[in-house]
């Protein structure tokens, strides 16, 4: 049992609603235990193909784990998060961990940052400085936030559930109830992945102090399109080349890249191979969508691109330490919604596309799905991850659609 499975079996069933400081420190036995598992990893054969089409490819997970073995520094990881105030409180019954850091500028606007899997909130720590103090990254001091950047229940540092209800719609009220605890009763929210699908219905609860959100990875998908997707038609003739394109996307997304989803929302009980092998985790995790692989790929084969080795691994290892790769697959199992129907937001939204995304949303399908749409921008690059793979432009892209709502 590792000392996150510790804490988190010590406090999810704590009746304590304070806000308590955190911090973490891994065993030496516990990095010594991963190393071991990564160096004496069983290799399977080479794949039968020269592209990606069986999956992971082994000369990719050779490089990541002969780098994750000798040259990845977990310490380093911890010494940064050492600088950051990070804390914990009890909400339903979960612990929840979360950072928060307050800008300098006391009139910064409250921001809540959700990640998805499989990040962490270690996506999001490249954005606490262009957000915080933006007059130190060429931006105005009106336009600082403070932040609130929470694990998801059953990831990272957060506690585990241990009844079943924890979807997005359970974890949106839990993240109003920790802005109330912060006090703040006036903020905006921002996500992606599942960090999107929390803030959605953030939004739609409407709690008290919310005035809009803002997010990179937009449900926007309309009915007849979703539809005619599911019974694999052809592409309705009238579609513009924003949308042809966001279809292409979605069908190569629905015909190659849905494995890990359907394994998780099935039986993500069964992934005990993820928990038993740090290799496994890995290239399970690297298996999510087609261009961020394709991305983690170049990387460790000696390229310089928005991600480095060391930003997955240590994501990698938050899983790992953690004891987090079943216990954050649930969320597949919990949530019923429709991943990327509109769910009817009302509340002020900005949509940032990134052209890397699963599917880059159509400004026609974002129109249709967020009524109160109050920005929408397509980039020319960055992808799923896009606050760690391009942290300036996504904080542009934050303080662009938040400064109307000050």
């Amino acid at each position: 049992m590792t000392i996150a499975d510790k804490r988190a079996d010590a406090t999810t069933s704590g009746d304590d609603t304070g806000i308590r400081p955190f911090s973490y420190r891994a065993d030496d036995e516990e990095l010594d235990d991963l190393r071991r598992r990564v160096r004496a990893t069983r290799w399977p054969d080479r794949e039968t193909v020269d592209d990606t089409s069986q999956g992971v490819r082994l000369d990719v997970m050779r490089a990541l784990a002969d780098y994750w073995a000798d040259e990845h520094d977990w310490r380093a990881v911890e010494a940064r998060l050492a600088d950051l105030p990070q804390f914990v409180t009890t909400i339903d019954g979960v612990d929840i961990h979360f950072v928060h850091v307050r800008s300098k500028h006391e009139d910064a606007l409250p921001m809540i940052v959700t990640h998805g899997w499989p990040g962490s909130f270690l996506e999001q720590l490249k954005i606490v400085g262009p957000l915080t103090d933006p007059t130190a990254h060429g931006a105005d001091a009106s336009d600082a936030f403070h932040l609130v950047i929470p694990s998801l229940p059953g990831h990272g540092f957060s506690g585990k559930p241990r009844t079943t209800g924890w979807d997005p719609i359970r974890i949106a009220t839990a993240w109003a109830e920790l802005m109330r605890r912060l006090g703040y009763d006036r903020y905006v929210a921002q996500g992606g992945d599942w960090g999107n699908a929390v803030t959605e219905q953030l939004a739609l609860q409407t709690p008290p102090g919310l005035v809009g959100i803002h997010t990179n990875m937009p449900a926007t998908v309309p009915p007849a399109i979703q539809s005619a997707l599911d019974a694999h038609q052809d592409p309705p003739a009238d579609l513009d080349e924003e949308e042809r394109n966001a279809w292409d996307q979605l069908a190569y997304f629905y015909a190659h890249g849905l494995g890990y989803a359907q394994e998780m929302a099935g039986r993500p009980q069964t992934l005990y191979g993820l928990a038993d092998s740090p290799v496994g985790l890995a290239a399970w995790m690297l298996d999510h969508d087609a261009r961020s692989y394709d991305l983690i790929a170049r990387v460790f084969a000696g390229g310089s691109e928005g991600l480095t080795r060391d930003d997955i691994l240590d994501n990698v290892t938050l899983y790992w330490l953690t004891n987090t790769a079943v216990s954050s697959a649930r969320l597949y199992w919990e949530s019923k919604l429709p991943f990327f129907a509109p769910k009817g937001v009302t509340l002020p939204t900005g949509v940032s596309v990134f052209p890397d995304e699963i599917y880059a949303a159509p400004r026609s399908w974002a129109t249709e799905a967020y009524p109160n749409l109050i920005h929408f921008n397509r980039l020319d690059r960055g992808g799923h991850f896009a606050a760690w793979e391009q942290p300036e432009l996504f904080s542009q892209e934050v303080r662009a659609t938040f400064r109307s709502l000050r």
